[in-house]
């Protein structure tokens, strides 16, 4: 009985623990709320937009609510069956996106690297017809919420990269960049800016991702864009 009774303490000061984490998660959402006098913005992407959203919400605080989809927004085929419960409610000023590395990947069940990325014996996520036809439904369900939009483009796959083909990026941003053009919709060229990284930026070789100083460096064209896309939402003479 003496053991019984020990674990049923231990339990119960486990579960203690755990009531006044969750306490101060929830008062810490409630200290970061929203301020409804700003604008607010979304940010929808992949694994590189993660990286980069904290330091835009830095970079714009006291100028916009910035938010991020909670999710990684994988390829198109997932935004197409997630985006409007991403969307939410929220009346959003301006929407920052991108789909692209995730729809170029390709992928073999049988593959042992991280995502089952096989450029070798995989199969394309989204091939480059069916991405085109995708984004196109994407702008078309994004411009419902009224909201100024801007692209961004996919980052560059490097040399090594376990499920991407270098030069694919370009081929998916130039379908992104016509339909960009179609729709009016501003594009924020990531990919012009990180082509010109040093090693020090990026997190290893054959890697898409960024060290947190590279993905700073991206936050601060992000940021830029996301300014001047609310400074020509402002009436006239404000």
């Amino acid at each position: 009985m003496p053991r019984l009774t020990d674990h049923c303490r231990i339990l119960t000061a486990l579960f203690l623990v755990l009531c006044l984490t969750s306490l101060a998660t929830a008062e810490q959402k409630q200290e970061t709320k929203a301020d409804p006098n700003l604008p607010h913005v979304l940010i929808i992407g992949d694994s590189i937009s993660i990286g980069y959203t904290k330091p835009t919400i830095e970079l714009l605080k006291g100028v916009a609510n910035v938010e991020r989809v909670k999710a990684n927004c994988g390829d198109t085929n997932r935004g197409l069956k997630n985006l409007q419960r991403w969307l939410g409610k929220t009346d959003w000023d301006v929407i920052h996106f991108n789909w692209g590395l995730h729809d170029l990947c390709y992928r073999h069940p049988n593959s042992k690297t991280q995502g089952h990325r096989d450029k070798v014996n995989g199969t394309i996520s989204v091939p480059l017809a069916q991405y085109e036809k995708n984004l196109e439904t994407l702008v078309k369900q994004l411009e419902q919420t009224n909201a100024t939009l801007i692209w961004a483009t996919t980052t560059p796959v490097p040399e090594g990269e376990a499920g991407r083909v270098v030069g694919d990026d370009l081929k998916y941003n130039e379908v992104a960049k016509k339909i960009m053009q179609k729709h009016n919709i501003k594009i924020n060229d990531l990919h012009q800016l990180a082509t010109g990284f040093e090693t020090p930026f990026w997190a290893g070789p054959g890697n898409v991702h960024f060290k947190p100083a590279g993905s700073q460096k991206l936050a601060q064209q992000v940021a830029r864009e996301i300014k001047t896309a609310l400074k020509a939402k402002q009436p006239a003479g404000n």
